[in-house]
């Protein structure tokens, strides 16, 4: 469906559930098409970690952090820290 610039603007909400219908939705500037608007595909979790597969990371790098490790990483950070936390 064909639409411009004023009457999406007036009926965007509309537009919008018809993207998410499937619904091909063009919205015309001047008299000419100037955009579509589609849906998105959702972006779950699996799709994160997708986009990650092959990246660089060490193996192990996901395992429990070393009391050394912990001892850096919450260094300085007790003055900052709530006494619950601590």
């Amino acid at each position: 469906m064909n639409y411009n610039v004023h009457d999406a603007k007036s009926q965007l909400s509309k537009l919008i559930e018809q993207a998410l219908a499937g619904e091909e939705v063009i919205i015309a500037r001047r008299g000419k098409p100037a955009v579509k608007l589609v849906a998105c595909e959702p972006k779950g979790i699996d799709s994160i970690w997708g986009a990650l597969k092959g990246a660089a990371l060490e193996p192990g790098w996901d395992a429990p952090m070393t009391e050394e490790e912990l001892a850096d990483w919450y260094e300085g950070q007790d003055e900052t820290l709530p006494e619950n936390a601590r």
